[in-house]
């Protein structure tokens, strides 16, 4: 008697997958080059370790997209798969919270090694009205046309879903790139003192999650093209959206404390 194997439960069981020993291995290279760049080493390794974290990810997210379209992430799945994106999101957060805490222990009780003042007395700072102002302009911005695609999916809206997430992409490059125009004409380099170390590890790494939002969207906004999404199930979307957004916000903080209030 031949015998069914038929799945009696909602769950997705996974295949074995390389992925997750691949992603271990490329951030570790990635790791070790970024220690040899930083020691005058060669950038050698830094840019193969990039090419297989970007290898990992597409490869991943191609994978797990496919499970998608699959039918494979049924409703307890997703559900699953939203509390993954919020504890992901919350870790995040506490990364953020260690570079605040450095901030502000020294910019509260500035030792005399500094000279007793924040910020220390060699640190020309930025003005926070010139190209921060106009880079959380931008990024308030985007958070509003990710929100209008997300409205025009759920709304079934193709064209003004691919346009919202268009601009939320544009906005995003632009953004990066005035961080690093800004970055070339500072007048501080990285390391010098506690002021520039905990100035460029914030607004460097904040740097890092908008290209990585940036890409995801980009990723979704070739998904919402190809027709992956539809508005019962669209979650894909959704969590590019909450990461999006959780950029904004620690942007605000950012500006408002380290560009704003420390100068």
């Amino acid at each position: 008697m031949a015998q069914t194997h038929e799945k009696k439960h909602p769950y997705h069981l996974v295949e074995p997958s390389p992925w997750p020993l691949l992603g271990a291995l490329a951030g570790g290279v990635l790791a070790l080059g970024l220690v040899f760049l930083m020691h005058d080493k060669g950038a050698w390794l830094t840019f193969v370790g990039v090419a297989m974290v970007l290898g990992t990810m597409a490869g991943w997210w191609r994978q797990v997209i496919r499970e998608s379209r699959a039918g494979d992430h049924t409703p307890v799945v997703k559900l699953g798969l939203r509390y993954g994106m919020l504890l992901f999101i919350a870790s995040e957060v506490m990364f953020f919270a260690a570079f605040f805490w450095a901030y502000f222990n020294g910019a509260l009780f500035p030792t005399e090694e500094i000279g007793g003042v924040w910020p220390p007395p060699q640190i020309q700072t930025f003005d926070p009205f010139s190209i921060p102002f106009l880079n959380t302009l931008i990024l308030l911005l985007s958070g509003c046309t990710v929100t209008w695609a997300h409205h025009a999916l759920k709304e079934n809206d193709r064209s003004s879903t691919l346009r919202g997430l268009a601009l939320t992409v544009l906005l995003g490059v632009i953004f990066s790139s005035l961080q690093a125009y800004e970055y070339t004409h500072a007048h501080f380099g990285f390391g010098g003192d506690i002021y520039s170390s905990t100035f460029y590890m914030a607004t460097g790494f904040h740097g890092f999650h908008v290209i990585v939002g940036t890409i995801f969207l980009a990723v979704c906004f070739f998904r919402a093209k190809a027709g992956h999404f539809t508005p019962e199930s669209h979650f894909g979307f959704e969590a590019a959206a909450w990461y999006w957004h959780f950029v904004d916000v620690v942007w605000l903080f950012l500006f408002s404390a380290i560009y704003w209030w420390g100068a």
